[in-house]
């Protein structure tokens, strides 16, 4: 007999499928959606803010740009903006971290209502910039924007038991500080949260955060590659630099602020800084330990910091105290100024020529040396004075001492003239002491004999005697014209 199939109804087997169906899927959804939400709250959090406060030229752009992965040259002006990019390696997460940076004179502190309100304060960091180069201005700029952080925060009225909350989360955080373990990972990963009874609360000191703004507080010290400058030009020494450190350590500690030496120039510190804020702001793990050895990267986090420390650094100061005002041993070198001598411009060529010639139109005519005879001749026309009567005229073995100029009044002018023209024409035609001139032996002997006598030179004797016989010549032309006879003639 052939079997009997049984027809079963649809609805039998068919309802117990769909029933396994809709619960599976029912728990996929639900798999789905807790994941979603948990990857949600696990998610980086938007809208973090870093406030930076500092002077103007103390770097607080260069720095912010360096940390972003930028070179950025321009100044800005009143409120500028960056954002830092923010990775989560371990869940591939990715946010921005707003940065605002104030501008350096204290006229635009208004504009902090743009960058920090009731809303965004409690997600803020607070980073004051000190500049290096110039530590005599360090107390003063971190006091001054200090103040303008703590005035703009009471203008934004928030409730009491909210800022009581934020000071609460501040003075834990302080205290639940712990040493960072030695491993250092390659990357910023989120810290796993712990339980509150593993947490060792210690008391607070008597002089922290005694300040409490209710928000986090960085102080970075930016230029630190100047301190050899200082060492150098400023006779700094390790006293001054430690001075300089307790004095900022002791501002930390009433603020709650952790402390971080900088250079852009060296590249120093500039990944701890990153890090640091990361870990303050996200909660990523940190492990770099506090560094105060070396004096021009110190790194001191929030938390670590106490009175007992700090006095560490006060047992190297010898000539001044830990309690002595900063300005009195931190002062500002006098400024050497360059001394210029006044200046004095060039006036305008054509000015100057046109001034020269209304001067000279000015001035008298002034008669020719041509025209009249110079006051200083006499009437002989010689510049010489008259010598006295009887003195000779010939004073001198020169030739032309012997010649007497003529005088324009005497008659026998051409006579002279004729003298002189011989003259000169036998000194031309002549040589001196040649050996077969006539006349040259008795010269000669003659010259030699007068030479040792009056200490003339041999080469100058044939000039006496030509003087001599013009001389003699001139003589009779003399007394023709009733002028007294000569000392030779005498």
């Amino acid at each position: 007999m052939a079997p009997v199939l049984e027809k079963q109804l649809p609805g039998a087997a068919g309802s117990g499928d769909n029933n396994n169906e809709d619960e599976e899927g029912q728990n996929l959804w639900s798999s789905i959606l807790s994941e979603v939400s948990t990857r949600s709250s696990s998610k980086l959090p938007s809208g973090k803010n870093i406030l930076v406060f500092g002077e103007d030229g103390s770097g607080k752009t260069t720095l912010m740009a360096k940390l972003q992965g930028a070179d950025h040259n321009k100044k800005g002006r009143g409120l500028e903006y960056l954002y830092l990019s923010v990775h989560d390696e371990d869940r591939d997460d990715l946010t921005r971290c707003n940065v605002w940076i104030l501008d350096g004179d204290l006229y635009h502190k208004g504009l902090l209502k743009f960058a920090a309100t009731a809303q965004s304060l409690p997600d803020c960091l607070a980073v004051f910039v000190a500049d290096m180069s110039r530590p005599w201005t360090i107390m003063e700029s971190l006091q001054k924007w200090a103040s303008v952080l703590r005035d703009h925060v009471d203008k934004l009225k928030i409730p009491p038991e909210d800022m009581r909350e934020m000071e609460q989360r501040m003075v834990k955080a302080f205290q639940e500080y712990t040493e960072p373990e030695d491993a250092t990972p390659s990357s910023p990963r989120r810290a796993p949260t712990s339980g509150e009874d593993e947490a060792i609360v210690l008391p607070l000191g008597e002089n922290t955060l005694t300040h409490n703004l209710g928000i986090p507080v960085l102080v970075v010290c930016t230029k630190c590659d100047a301190i050899g400058v200082l060492e150098k030009e400023h006779d700094f020494r390790d006293e001054h630099f430690d001075f300089i450190q307790s004095y900022i350590r002791r501002f930390c500690l009433k603020y709650g602020a952790g402390l971080i030496y900088t250079s852009v120039k060296e590249e120093k510190n500039l990944d701890p800084l990153y890090k640091y804020i990361v870990h303050k702001m996200y909660d990523f793990k940190f492990v770099t330990p506090a560094l105060v050895v070396e004096k021009d990267a110190v790194f001191i986090p929030s938390g670590w910091d106490n009175e007992k420390k700090i006095g560490i650094l006060h047992e190297n100061l010898t000539t001044v105290r830990p309690e002595d005002p900063f300005e009195d041993f931190i002062t500002k070198p006098p400024v050497r100024k360059l001394v210029h001598d006044k200046e004095i411009n060039a006036e305008d060529e054509q000015v100057f020529l046109m001034k020269q010639q209304s001067l000279l139109a000015k001035q008298p005519a002034t008669p020719t040396r041509g025209a009249t005879e110079s006051p200083g001749r006499t009437t002989s026309g010689s510049p010489r004075p008259a010598g006295r009567a009887g003195q000779p005229t010939i004073t001198s073995s020169s030739p032309m001492a012997a010649v007497k100029k003529p005088d324009p009044n005497m008659k026998g002018g051409a006579a002279n003239e004729g003298v002189l023209a011989n003259f000169f024409n036998s000194l031309l035609s002549k040589k001196t002491g040649s050996p077969g001139s006539p006349g040259s032996g008795a010269v000669g002997a003659g010259v030699q004999g007068s030479a040792k006598k009056t200490g003339q030179k041999p080469g100058l004797t044939d000039v006496q005697a030509e003087l001599d016989r013009m001389t003699r010549k001139q003589d009779s032309v003399v007394s023709a014209n009733n002028i007294p006879p000569t000392e030779n003639e005498a």
